[in-house]
């Protein structure tokens, strides 16, 4: 495979984006270690490992490195993604696997850089504003704070160039190359066009649904499939119908009455008018004249033992 690397047929360059999707599926991993070994210590006294939360996490970090970085040049993402570190080209005739030294100054820039960023508030605050080591927090945030521009401006030329994803790649002078040779890249847009199709058709539901009266709708196809018999309008009173509600269908609660013959349980009626103002009746479309209750109906029947619900 050297021959293949070497200045005069070198390997084709890694995508930017295949760079960062290792990065994401590393921090993936680590949160998914961590979250795994703290569960063993649910049914322990909360807040047990949160003194020593960031010690932890680098102990992980460091044999994820062990067995990954310092063994096969490569993270679990890079290896997933086939990719793996090597010395910079411009460095040599060819590519060339990481030095002992520089996989040892790559754990130290990532694991030690991230445990000491998490732990400089804690080192330091007890210490006297006067004292040499207070003053070192000074300076030690200062490097911080330098190293976080740093990365930011060569993340900046990662973008335009495509080499030295972070910070510490450039200053190692380290490089994430293909691990094997790569054929044609087949870029296939039917998934993207699935996607594109199911978040337009979502986006059309989203703003078709709350347009739509699902009270009203509710009533009418009830209305349809399960119709009260037609009574003749002197067929005496409301007594026939105020067995049921004519929304619900159950025994009515406070009936009211809407200026027809049915009769509507006072919260049905109420609930229904207040979100549809053209609101009509499900049994004879009569629409809302005045929602009063059944009594002041029953004052107007001429038989009041019928009239009674």
């Amino acid at each position: 495979m050297d021959s293949k690397e070497g200045g005069s047929n070198p390997l084709p360059p890694v995508l930017r984006i295949s760079q960062l999707d290792a990065f994401e599926l590393d921090r993936a991993l680590e949160q998914l270690m961590w979250s795994q070994f703290s569960r063993c210590f649910q049914c322990f006294k909360p807040g047990l490992l949160t003194r020593f939360e960031p010690e932890l996490k680098a102990s992980l970090q460091l044999l994820l490195w062990r067995f990954t970085v310092f063994s096969r040049n490569a993270t679990v993402g890079q290896e997933l993604l086939n990719i793996r570190y090597k010395n910079d080209l411009s460095r040599g005739q060819k590519y060339r696997p990481m030095s002992k030294h520089q996989k040892l100054w790559y754990a130290l820039c990532t694991v030690g850089g991230k445990w000491l960023e998490e732990r400089l508030h804690d080192l330091f605050s007890n210490r006297s504003p006067e004292s040499a080591i207070h003053k070192m927090k000074y300076f030690i945030t200062f490097i911080v704070g330098f190293l976080k521009v740093a990365g930011l401006l060569n993340f900046l030329i990662f973008l335009q160039k495509g080499r030295f994803a972070t910070f510490p790649e450039r200053l190692l002078g380290i490089r994430a190359v293909f691990s094997r040779p790569q054929g044609a890249r087949q870029v296939g847009f039917e998934y993207m066009n699935r996607e594109l199709l199911w978040h337009g058709f979502a986006e059309f539901l989203i703003f078709l649904v709350p347009l739509i009266n699902t009270r009203k709708l509710k009533t009418t196809i009830s209305s349809w499939f399960l119709p009260i018999d037609d009574h003749r309008e002197n067929d005496g009173t409301l007594a026939i119908h105020c067995k049921e509600c004519a929304l619900c269908g159950e025994w009515p609660t406070m009936p009211h009455s809407i200026g027809c013959r049915h009769v509507f349980c006072y919260y049905c009626i109420k609930s229904n008018y207040l979100s549809d103002a053209y609101f009509s009746c499900p049994k004879c479309s009569s629409e809302v004249r005045n929602i009063l209750p059944l009594k002041h109906e029953i004052q107007k029947v001429p038989d009041s033992n019928s009239g009674l619900c």
